[in-house]
């Protein structure tokens, strides 16, 4: 029994508590290995706060770039196509060309058509001389027969002389009824012939003024035939800038896209081909939560990572603030004051300029791809 007893107090000791010393070992790195925590966890929470109030940042931002789409202005069948997808084109390349000869057609027509209109201002001012003379003449008959007049109305006073005179002689019987007769007579045919002068004088005038009347027609004819030639000419003018459409040509420098297309295919005025993203003029939509933009400002150095090429920094400015968040700017906006309403934190598109565009690392990079903004808020900024 005495021997029991002894062991037991060399396991649990004078105060009956078990001696472990493995145990203690394993506490001590516990608790060493979670003051290393605590302190790291503390350190980089404090690294992350102050980083924080210098900068704001967003993993919700996207390379941007112009795409401009082809488009032909005619309907037509494709001749030729000379792009193939992804090809760096310049502007002013050809891209693909139409079936013109429809287009020639018309531009043919047009040309005749000009060629008449031409014509007939020649026949309308070939019509203006005669039309002249015609004047003239008509003008010089008149003032002959004004002459004539003259002469007739001396014809008459005189046989009215003669016939006052005969009057008076037959009522004494100092002339025969045959000499009263015939001054009776040389009185009528002297009227008659007056008569008809005036008569004449009348219709003169009156084919002076038909013909002066058809001198201003003539004009009106040559005014109108001169309407006609810049008709014509403007149907030209349309004509050939329709056959020029049917040349496609790039618009930009840039890198084409997937292109559908062969020969005999027929495309609408209007219709989208494909697209060519021009390779200079990119730059970076950031969108950013409304509770980050208090501090960020115009003007702010950025900072970029892109995910395609990690590790690798490219320095931007922010440029400019979207004059309103993306859902509103989205197809179907919401609307908060039908149904219940939850409130959601809305971001807002920041766009972001490179510092500088033309660098060859830039030009590598692809509209859609995803980047890393950084804004360092103690730069400086243009409030607003």
């Amino acid at each position: 029994m005495e021997n029991t007893d002894h062991s037991e107090n060399k396991e649990t000791g004078k105060s009956g508590v078990p001696l472990n010393p493995a145990k203690k070992k394993i506490n001590i790195r516990f608790i060493i290995l979670f003051v290393i925590l605590v302190s790291v966890g503390a350190i980089y929470g404090t690294v992350k706060y102050l980083h924080s109030q210098k900068h704001e940042e967003t993993d919700d931002a996207q390379i941007e770039a112009l795409i401009s789409p082809v488009i032909p202005h005619v309907s037509g069948y494709i001749e030729r196509v000379y792009v193939s997808d992804n090809q760096f084109v310049n502007k002013g390349d050809t891209l693909l060309v139409l079936d013109d000869r429809d287009f020639t057609l018309r531009l043919h027509e047009a040309e005749a058509g000009l060629a008449s209109a031409t014509s007939n201002v020649a026949i309308a001012q070939a019509g203006v001389p005669v039309t002249k003379a015609n004047v003239v003449t008509s003008e010089a008959n008149v003032e002959t027969v004004e002459a004539q007049i003259e002469a007739a109305k001396v014809d008459v006073w005189r046989a009215n002389q003669d016939f006052e005179r005969y009057k008076n002689l037959i009522k004494d019987h100092s002339i025969t009824q045959q000499q009263y007769e015939q001054a009776l007579a040389a009185k009528q045919t002297a009227e008659r012939k007056l008569n008809v002068l005036e008569t004449q004088k009348l219709s003169a005038a009156r084919q002076t003024e038909a013909i002066s009347s058809q001198k201003e027609v003539n004009s009106g004819n040559i005014l109108s035939a001169k309407a006609m030639v810049l008709k014509g000419q403007a149907a030209i003018d349309a004509a050939k800038l329709q056959l020029s459409y049917t040349v496609i040509t790039a618009q930009v420098d840039g890198q084409i896209s997937t292109v559908s297309l062969q020969k005999g295919q027929f495309v609408q005025a209007g219709q989208s081909l494909f697209s060519i993203v021009p390779t200079a003029s990119k730059w970076v939509v950031a969108n950013f939560k409304e509770t980050q933009l208090e501090k960020i400002a115009i003007g702010q150095k950025v900072t970029i990572e892109v995910d395609a090429f990690p590790g690798h920094e490219i320095e931007g400015v922010v440029s400019s603030f979207s004059p309103a968040t993306g859902a509103k700017q989205s197809l179907l906006p919401p609307d908060n004051a039908s149904g219940n309403f939850v409130k959601t934190v809305q971001r807002l598109p920041v766009k972001i300029e490179f510092n500088h565009p033309d660098d060859a690392f830039i030009k590598r990079l692809r509209a859609g791809m995803n980047v890393l903004v950084d804004i360092h808020l103690d730069s400086s900024a243009e409030k607003g």
